[in-house]
Protein backbone atom coordinates (compact mmCIF):
# COMPACT_ATOMS: atom_id res chain seq x y z
CA UNK A 1 0.00 0.00 0.00
CA UNK A 2 2.99 2.38 1.03
CA UNK A 3 4.35 1.69 -1.89
CA UNK A 4 1.60 2.52 -4.61
CA UNK A 5 0.05 5.61 -2.51
CA UNK A 6 3.38 7.47 -1.35
CA UNK A 7 6.01 5.74 -3.48
CA UNK A 8 8.02 4.63 -0.11
CA UNK A 9 9.54 1.11 1.19
CA UNK A 10 11.29 1.02 4.53
CA UNK A 11 13.54 -2.17 5.40
CA UNK A 12 12.21 -1.14 9.37
CA UNK A 13 8.06 -1.38 8.38
CA UNK A 14 6.22 -2.54 10.95
CA UNK A 15 3.42 -4.49 10.45
CA UNK A 16 -0.13 -3.23 10.48
CA UNK A 17 -2.12 -3.63 13.90
CA UNK A 18 -5.49 -3.81 12.94
CA UNK A 19 -6.37 -1.36 9.97
CA UNK A 20 -4.59 1.15 8.19
CA UNK A 21 -5.72 3.11 4.90
CA UNK A 22 -4.82 5.47 2.79
CA UNK A 23 -6.48 7.40 -0.63
CA UNK A 24 -4.74 7.83 -3.91
CA UNK A 25 -6.43 9.30 -7.29
CA UNK A 26 -5.32 8.36 -10.43
CA UNK A 27 -6.11 8.63 -14.44
CA UNK A 28 -7.21 5.11 -15.47
CA UNK A 29 -8.59 4.67 -19.16
CA UNK A 30 -9.45 8.53 -19.54
CA UNK A 31 -11.38 8.27 -16.27
CA UNK A 32 -10.46 10.09 -12.95
CA UNK A 33 -10.27 7.07 -10.08
CA UNK A 34 -10.10 7.50 -6.44
CA UNK A 35 -9.32 4.85 -4.62
CA UNK A 36 -9.80 4.15 -0.42
CA UNK A 37 -7.52 1.17 0.13
CA UNK A 38 -7.54 -0.49 2.95
CA UNK A 39 -4.35 -2.27 4.93
CA UNK A 40 -5.67 -4.91 7.44
CA UNK A 41 -3.80 -7.07 9.16
CA UNK A 42 -3.36 -10.51 8.42
CA UNK A 43 -2.46 -11.93 11.66
CA UNK A 44 -5.49 -14.31 13.05
CA UNK A 45 -5.64 -12.65 16.19
CA UNK A 46 -7.22 -9.63 13.94
CA UNK A 47 -9.65 -11.99 11.81
CA UNK A 48 -12.95 -11.11 13.19
CA UNK A 49 -12.08 -7.34 13.35
CA UNK A 50 -11.07 -7.22 9.58
CA UNK A 51 -14.09 -9.12 8.77
CA UNK A 52 -16.45 -6.21 8.67
CA UNK A 53 -14.50 -4.24 6.04
CA UNK A 54 -14.55 -6.58 3.52
CA UNK A 55 -18.97 -6.23 2.71
CA UNK A 56 -17.94 -2.77 1.13
CA UNK A 57 -15.25 -3.60 -0.81
CA UNK A 58 -14.88 -3.59 -4.32
CA UNK A 59 -12.02 -5.49 -4.66
CA UNK A 60 -9.66 -7.42 -2.57
CA UNK A 61 -5.98 -8.08 -3.16
CA UNK A 62 -5.21 -11.56 -1.60
CA UNK A 63 -1.70 -10.99 -1.11
CA UNK A 64 0.90 -13.67 0.25
CA UNK A 65 4.43 -13.69 1.16
CA UNK A 66 6.55 -15.84 -1.48
CA UNK A 67 9.34 -16.83 0.95
CA UNK A 68 6.83 -18.04 3.79
CA UNK A 69 4.93 -20.87 2.29
CA UNK A 70 2.54 -20.36 5.28
CA UNK A 71 0.95 -17.63 4.13
CA UNK A 72 0.27 -19.21 1.05
CA UNK A 73 -1.21 -21.86 3.20
CA UNK A 74 -3.56 -19.94 4.43
CA UNK A 75 -5.16 -18.55 1.43
CA UNK A 76 -8.18 -21.05 1.37
CA UNK A 77 -9.38 -19.78 4.92
CA UNK A 78 -8.43 -15.99 3.60
CA UNK A 79 -11.05 -16.73 0.63
CA UNK A 80 -13.36 -18.68 2.75
CA UNK A 81 -13.73 -15.73 4.75
CA UNK A 82 -13.94 -13.35 1.68
CA UNK A 83 -16.87 -15.58 0.47
CA UNK A 84 -18.80 -15.16 3.83
CA UNK A 85 -18.41 -11.47 4.02
CA UNK A 86 -17.66 -9.99 0.95
CA UNK A 87 -20.09 -9.09 -1.59
CA UNK A 88 -20.79 -11.99 -4.30
CA UNK A 89 -19.64 -9.39 -6.96
CA UNK A 90 -15.84 -8.73 -5.16
CA UNK A 91 -13.18 -8.41 -7.43
CA UNK A 92 -10.04 -10.14 -5.92
CA UNK A 93 -6.88 -10.47 -7.08
CA UNK A 94 -4.17 -12.63 -6.26
CA UNK A 95 -0.66 -11.19 -5.10
CA UNK A 96 2.45 -12.82 -4.26
CA UNK A 97 4.86 -10.27 -2.58
CA UNK A 98 8.57 -10.14 -2.04
CA UNK A 99 9.51 -11.84 -5.13
CA UNK A 100 12.83 -9.91 -5.37
CA UNK A 101 13.85 -12.24 -2.54
CA UNK A 102 15.04 -15.10 -5.26
CA UNK A 103 17.12 -16.85 -2.87
CA UNK A 104 14.67 -17.37 0.12
CA UNK A 105 11.30 -18.10 -2.44
CA UNK A 106 9.41 -20.95 -0.97
CA UNK A 107 6.57 -20.71 -3.57
CA UNK A 108 6.97 -20.84 -7.51
CA UNK A 109 5.88 -18.27 -9.38
CA UNK A 110 3.93 -21.38 -11.03
CA UNK A 111 2.08 -22.49 -7.92
CA UNK A 112 0.59 -18.75 -7.28
CA UNK A 113 -0.44 -19.00 -10.74
CA UNK A 114 -2.38 -21.93 -10.83
CA UNK A 115 -4.35 -20.88 -7.44
CA UNK A 116 -5.32 -17.96 -8.68
CA UNK A 117 -6.53 -19.58 -12.13
CA UNK A 118 -8.15 -22.10 -9.72
CA UNK A 119 -10.05 -19.32 -8.03
CA UNK A 120 -10.37 -17.31 -11.34
CA UNK A 121 -8.44 -14.50 -10.07
CA UNK A 122 -5.48 -12.35 -11.76
CA UNK A 123 -1.98 -12.98 -10.56
CA UNK A 124 0.64 -10.69 -10.22
CA UNK A 125 4.24 -11.30 -8.36
CA UNK A 126 5.17 -7.76 -6.80
CA UNK A 127 8.32 -6.70 -5.05
CA UNK A 128 7.30 -3.59 -2.93
CA UNK A 129 10.85 -3.07 -2.33
CA UNK A 130 12.16 -2.35 -5.88
CA UNK A 131 8.77 -1.48 -7.02
CA UNK A 132 7.82 -3.82 -9.48
CA UNK A 133 4.67 -4.83 -10.37
CA UNK A 134 2.79 -2.96 -7.54
CA UNK A 135 1.22 -0.19 -9.61
CA UNK A 136 0.32 -2.81 -12.50
CA UNK A 137 -1.07 -4.70 -9.72
CA UNK A 138 -3.80 -1.90 -8.23
CA UNK A 139 -3.71 -0.90 -11.63
CA UNK A 140 -5.61 -4.01 -12.97
CA UNK A 141 -7.86 -3.60 -10.28
CA UNK A 142 -9.30 -0.72 -10.65
CA UNK A 143 -10.01 -1.71 -14.46
CA UNK A 144 -11.94 -4.84 -13.17
CA UNK A 145 -14.18 -2.34 -11.42
CA UNK A 146 -14.46 0.41 -13.74
CA UNK A 147 -15.37 -2.30 -16.06
CA UNK A 148 -17.79 -3.85 -14.12
CA UNK A 149 -19.06 -0.77 -12.89
CA UNK A 150 -19.41 0.59 -16.42
CA UNK A 151 -20.97 -2.32 -17.57
CA UNK A 152 -23.74 -2.30 -14.75
CA UNK A 153 -24.21 1.49 -15.51
CA UNK A 154 -24.57 0.67 -19.20
CA UNK A 155 -27.62 -1.92 -18.36
CA UNK A 156 -29.14 1.38 -16.44
CA UNK A 157 -28.45 4.03 -18.26
CA UNK A 158 -25.30 5.94 -19.76
CA UNK A 159 -22.40 8.08 -18.03
CA UNK A 160 -19.67 9.31 -17.92
CA UNK A 161 -16.78 9.02 -15.78
CA UNK A 162 -16.73 6.49 -12.99
CA UNK A 163 -16.21 7.49 -9.41
CA UNK A 164 -14.79 4.38 -7.59
CA UNK A 165 -14.14 3.42 -3.95
CA UNK A 166 -11.88 0.20 -3.90
CA UNK A 167 -11.31 -1.05 -0.89
CA UNK A 168 -8.05 -4.17 -1.20
CA UNK A 169 -8.14 -5.92 1.63
CA UNK A 170 -4.95 -7.58 2.99
CA UNK A 171 -1.45 -6.22 1.95
CA UNK A 172 -0.35 -9.04 3.93
CA UNK A 173 -1.73 -12.68 5.28
CA UNK A 174 1.43 -12.67 7.03
CA UNK A 175 3.52 -9.45 7.03
CA UNK A 176 7.03 -9.97 8.31
CA UNK A 177 8.62 -6.64 7.16
CA UNK A 178 7.52 -5.15 3.80
CA UNK A 179 4.76 -3.63 1.65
Amino acid sequence: MLRFTDDTWSDSYVTTIGVDFKIKTLEVDGKSVKLQIWDTAGQERFRNIISSYYRGAQGIMVVYDITDIESFQNLNSWLIEIEKNASKSVHKILVGNKCDLVNERKVTFEQGKDFAAQYGMQFFETSAKESKNVSEAFIAMTKEIISSSSEKKAINKPTGNVSISAAPEGKSLNKKGCC
